[in-house]
């Protein structure tokens, strides 16, 4: 059975504070099945000049438009300490020549244009952990090639990124990054300038390098998690 769970804005925000750990345990705080009109319609857009949305019966459809580099919506849940997964599909509705550079990808500390990001590129079959500061620049964490993780058109890309800040000792501030295809760890980093991201969204995104014009993908199952404070 497909559930959810909502949490009050109040509770939310008492359970971030508290979870400010880097416990390897983490509890699910918000489920998104995508399986309504209502639960697609939480997700909203956070980013991209032009992006269409639509849905099926279990999942949100997204479009990327003229212009646009990459389309991204956010959960409803921001904080500092998180792990956002969610399925998503490249549809074979994008044309090929796009389908060939087109990427999935979620967020962490999305805000001002900034953010962490795990992408996976299904036809390249390749994945990458970044760091895309507010003024636009990349930097690239790690780079994995020919991960056979990765799915293909028409199939499900179960993408999971945590990201936690270590709260003690002389390493504190460094945030530590994990990235999953489904059980699989892809992609993990130590990012010592964790505080040049402000942001606080959690998000999905679609789209390609330079123009995702035509990209069309779905994004289901979206969890999001905080470290167990127990």
């Amino acid at each position: 059975m497909r559930f959810r769970i909502t949490v009050p804005l109040a509770v939310l925000a008492a359970a971030l504070i508290v979870a400010s750990s880097v416990s390897g345990a983490m509890v699910g705080i918000y489920r998104n099945s995508m399986d309504t009109v209502t639960l697609r319609g939480e997700l909203l857009e956070l980013a991209g000049r032009s992006c269409e949305r639509g849905g099926s019966d279990s999942a949100l459809r997204i479009v990327v438009g003229k212009r646009t580099e990459e389309c991204a919506y956010r959960t409803p849940v921001v904080g500092r300490d998180l792990e956002i997964a969610a399925t998503l599909r490249l549809l074979s509705g994008t044309p090929e020549p796009v389908q060939k550079k087109a990427f999935l990808a979620v967020e962490l500390r999305a805000g001002a244009g900034a953010k962490y990001q795990l992408l996976v590129f299904p036809l390249q079959r390749k994945v990458q952990l970044r760091k895309v500061l507010a003024g636009g620049e990349v930097k690239y964490l790690q780079i994995a090639k020919n991960e056979k993780a990765v799915q293909g058109v028409n199939m499900a890309n179960a993408l999971r990124l945590r990201a936690t800040n270590v709260t003690s000792g002389p390493e504190k501030g460094t945030a530590l990054l994990y990235g999953y295809l489904g059980s699989t760890l892809v992609a993990e980093a130590a990012d010592a300038g964790a505080g040049e991201l402000a942001g606080r969204a959690s998000a999905v995104a679609v789209g390609a390098p330079k123009n995702g014009k035509g990209v069309v993908a779905s994004v289901d199952d979206v969890v999001i998690r905080v470290p167990s404070p127990f």
